[in-house]
């Protein structure tokens, strides 16, 4: 999609007025690694895994009915992941880390493809497909990337309990200390970034409004708007792998 020439001119009097002051935070969901082939999940040719939603896979419940079932899902997520590489847009906000004053990634994905990238602050607001955390005693096993041995779930080393992905499933609440961080950051930053994210799925979708009322201008990067519309001073149609960069100096 083509952008028109107001859309464009204003993004880059945005770009032109950053500097080494500016703080910028960035909150980030699954339309930014879909150039990478990380599927989205929702309503897309690949939204059913073995004929079942993967809404109804990513909850406790379904774990406490059949862990073998999602474990089977969660495996296939993290052997596809594994061989997927950051696109244009993870590699553009981290570049942008060289010509601002801090640059704060809030992201929605559990894929890992931001740090891969090189951004060096990121927040994994719904947690990591890499760690694994163990149903029992808590502990938990970080940046696990070897192949899970049968049987599934796998078993913690430490008590023996079943291992669950350590990530936030539909109805869980998001980690506190991550929930205060990525509310700083958007309180504290001069541009808020949103980046292909629905902008329906909270707590996160109140980060732009929070941004906005700090005095923060807000801009989307999405193929649409989202449910954030209100907040947004610049809406940028396009993949986010080809409009992103455009803010990058």
């Amino acid at each position: 999609m083509q952008l028109d020439a107001e859309t464009r001119a204003r993004l880059l009097c945005l770009r032109d007025a950053l500097s080494t002051r500016s703080r910028v935070t960035v909150l980030t969901g699954a339309g930014v690694s879909s150039a990478s082939g990380v599927p989205t999940f929702r309503g897309a040719p690949d939204s059913l895994w073995e004929n079942h939603r993967p809404q109804d896979l990513a909850t406790p419940e379904a774990f406490a009915r059949d862990p073998q079932l999602v474990w089977r899902w969660y495996d296939w997520r993290r052997v596809l992941i594994a061989g997927c590489q950051p696109n244009a847009a993870h590699l553009a906000l981290a570049r942008l880390e060289d010509s601002v004053a801090a640059v704060t990634v809030i992201t929605q994905n559990v894929d890992g493809l931001h740090a891969r990238a090189g951004s060096r602050r990121v927040i994994e607001f719904h947690g990591s497909i890499w760690r694994v955390r163990c149903t029992g005693c808590g502990h938990e096993t970080v940046d696990t990337r070897a192949p899970l041995p049968p049987p599934l779930p796998p078993s913690c080393p430490a008590c023996g309990a079943a291992l669950r992905p350590g990530v936030i499933w539909f109805t869980e609440t998001i980690d506190p200390e991550a929930m205060q961080a990525a509310s700083s950051a958007a309180r504290d930053c001069d541009l808020f970034l949103v980046v292909g994210t629905s902008g329906v799925v909270w707590p996160a979708a109140g980060l732009a409004g929070l941004a906005r009322a700090s005095g923060a201008q807000v801009v989307e990067f999405n193929l649409e708007p989202g449910g954030i519309r209100d907040q947004v001073h610049l809406f940028v149609p396009g993949d986010a792998a080809l409009t992103v960069p455009l803010i990058v100096p």
